[in-house]
């Protein structure tokens, strides 16, 4: 497998390191206790910069990328923080063009794609489920289209979405599960903000709402739920490499400088041990990380899906071990709010849960994907 960077990859790396370096994560530490929790200013700037459309086709107004151009963007973007909902969004857009029409596409995606709107997946229904993606949300189809009652819960950056996609059973159909495009102003649509541990938004979202027959995507909705969520996955791990590399470069310029006894505390031998299996951990991480992105855009859905599991899980011990260590090497001041590397470890605790965590992945790998 080829992991060198194309030139247009390695322009892409750069322009997103340079966006980087003006976004410290000062900006998404001052974006904590604001209502919308992300820039829709710096949200344009990304469309302008086709960040949006990376990894959508060039009939929605994408540039035809691939999905491990938008895993090097993240990458890139977790390395500041960078709270702009791009992997929300693009889960739901690539949702939309899994299972949708050209018509729902164009309505939907190319909006997005423009900086116009932003979209969430709302598909988890309540603690007791986990990550079974079975639906307890039900839509019955009537007269004036369909009526969709139930709960989703935890609906990443669903706060401040233009469009929900929500996944329901159809009513008479046991383990169905179908796709519907709906607004959160839509008469019986409640969205309840609620904070989430990295300091970012989620929503709980009640529906009893009558969507119109325009607003289903026709396509098989259990495939395109599958490819979305492990998109999601693969690309929170690439956000999760770009977590280690920074707490890693933060780490070892603390150990350069930091003085004890008279002496620099990175020059103890046990110190340097730990920087390098930090080291080694990262790059386990992104071998992982960058062969799911890979298998994601392939046509072989048990590939793709032992491929995103095992880098998640990847994720798990390596992100884990990389963001604590951080934090006992930094010693006191890393538990302090006031130091960034506490941002990074929340950060990683969460990419941890969202779209399945350990002990999912692990048994959908020991399952053969």
């Amino acid at each position: 497998m080829n992991f060198e960077l194309t030139e247009d990859q390695r322009m892409i790396v750069e322009a997103a390191a340079g966006f980087a370096k003006r976004s410290p994560v000062a900006r998404m530490r001052g974006l904590r206790d604001d209502a919308v929790g992300w820039s829709p200013e710096v949200w344009q700037q990304m469309a302008q910069l086709g960040w949006l459309g990376l990894a959508l086709p060039e009939g929605v107004g994408g540039s035809g990328g691939t999905i491990v151009d938008a895993a090097l963007l993240v990458e890139q973007l977790g390395m500041v923080l960078a709270p702009e909902p791009i992997v929300t969004s693009l889960v739901a857009a690539h949702a939309i063009l899994a299972a949708g029409n050209k018509a729902q596409r164009d309505a939907f995606v190319a909006p997005f794609v423009e900086g116009r709107a932003s979209l969430a997946l709302a598909w988890a229904e309540g603690p007791w489920m986990r990550y079974d993606r079975a639906c307890r949300a039900v839509a019955v189809q009537g007269d004036g289209g369909w009526r969709i009652t139930g709960e989703k819960r935890f609906v990443l950056e669903g706060h401040t979405a233009t469009h929900l996609v929500v996944t329901a059973r159809l009513a008479g159909v046991e383990d169905s599960v179908a796709l519907f495009v709906v607004d959160p102003g839509m008469p019986g649509v409640t969205v309840r903000p609620l904070r989430t541990i990295d300091g970012r938004r989620a929503a709980h979202v009640k529906l009893d709402v009558v969507v119109p027959e325009d607003r289903r995507l026709r396509g098989d909705g259990k495939p395109a739920l599958d490819l979305a969520l492990d998109l999601g996955a693969a690309l929170a791990c690439a956000e999760g490499v770009g977590i280690m590399r920074t707490v890693l470069a933060m780490t070892v310029e603390y150990l350069r400088t930091r003085e004890q006894f008279g002496v620099k505390i990175g020059s103890f031998q046990a110190l340097q041990h730990r920087a390098v299996d930090m080291f080694v951990e990262t790059e386990l991480a992104r071998s992982l990380a960058t062969a799911a992105a890979i298998r994601v855009d392939g046509d072989d859905a048990t590939e793709r899906r032992l491929a995103v599991s095992a880098a998640k899980v990847q994720l798990h011990e390596s992100g884990r071990f990389v963001t604590q260590q951080a934090i006992q090497l930094h010693g006191g001041i890393g538990i302090t709010d006031e130091h960034d590397v506490g941002l990074f470890f929340k950060r990683m605790v969460a990419l941890n849960a969202i779209y399945g965590d350990a002990d999912y992945h692990v048994a959908r790998f020991a399952e053969g994907g």
